[in-house]
């Protein structure tokens, strides 16, 4: 059920972009995925656990970076960067168990992110957003 609300929330957000337009900046998506990687960050801080803080740092640190890379030369790595992202929900619970997030989150960030993952790749496949800044 979490999986399907994040699918909803992410369409909704997809869907509000198109319609206002806020889409067509190259930078929306690649911030959209620096915010979704802060989330664990987040959770950990709130535990007060400083290893979970220090390791969900670092797992955001790497996805900032493909955003960053993705905005700089190909929103194609933005893309794959979400769908990564949507894989390492799936994983982050064996991998962090005491990390602080919420039992449902995962489920919910995986369904932002992948669904987030196929808007961007179709606004790329249909030259509504340039992979590239030209």
């Amino acid at each position: 059920m979490t999986i399907a609300i994040g699918a909803t929330v992410a369409l909704a957000v997809g869907l509000l972009g198109r319609l206002t337009g806020m889409d067509r900046d190259r930078a929306a998506y690649p911030i959209i995925l620096m915010v979704i990687a802060s989330y664990y960050v987040l959770f950990a801080l709130m535990s007060e656990s400083s290893e979970a803080a220090i390791a969900e740092a670092a797992v955001a640190t790497v996805f900032a970076a493909a955003a960053v890379l993705g905005f700089l030369f190909s929103l194609w790595i933005v893309a794959a960067a979400l769908a990564a992202h949507g894989i390492f929900d799936l994983v982050h619970p064996h991998l962090l168990a005491e990390s602080g997030a919420p039992a449902w989150w995962p489920g919910f960030c995986l369904g932002v992110d992948v669904v987030l993952a196929a808007i961007l790749a179709a606004l790329i496949m249909t030259g509504r957003i340039n992979a590239r800044d030209t």
